[in-house]
């Protein structure tokens, strides 16, 4: 037979089921499906199910927690639960575009709470870069995303300009 292929060693797979497999295999070729091919698309689908945008934040947020203090550390994980996963945390890291990490940070700013959606953007930002570092990702989409928000309100406070 051309192109040999493998189904498992023998304690682990029967020869009844190594036969079954073979068979299988040369029905989808008789069909002119490549089984190496279709054993390739199932892997990476696995694959991309363990890569959501959910588990790569929350993996980022776990490495990061030693050079955190605890309430920093409580602040970016509330961030994260309330303002990002809900949106953005079953889908795979690297199909998540510009517009729809926009889409989920206009949620803030619909509430005027400017300061949130930068914030918002920039801890997407940091999850993402992780991303692309461990092999998860292509890029970082936050990075298309600077001056698409407005600048938050600035407060000015008054000064002391008599010391005594």
């Amino acid at each position: 037979m051309a192109g040999a292929s493998s189904f498992g060693t023998y304690p682990e797979v029967s020869l009844a089921d190594a036969r079954q497999r073979r068979d299988e295999a040369r029905k989808q070729i008789a069909k002119g499906i490549d089984p190496g091919a279709v054993k390739k698309a199932q892997k990476q689908a696995t694959v991309q199910e363990e890569e959501t945008f959910e588990i790569v934040a929350l993996e980022w947020h776990k490495k990061h927690l030693s050079t955190w203090t605890e309430r920093h550390a409580q602040t970016i994980l509330s961030r994260l639960k309330h303002g990002l996963i809900p949106w953005l945390g079953a889908r795979p890291i690297n199909e998540i575009r510009a517009s729809e990490l926009l889409a989920v940070v206009r949620r803030a700013e619909s509430r005027n709470a400017l300061e949130l959606a930068h914030r918002l953007r920039a801890i997407a930002g940091q999850v993402f870069r992780y991303a692309v570092a461990t092999g998860r990702a292509e890029r970082d989409p936050s990075g298309d995303l600077r001056g698409a928000l407005p600048p938050p309100k600035v407060k000015h406070h008054a000064a002391i300009t008599e010391p005594q």
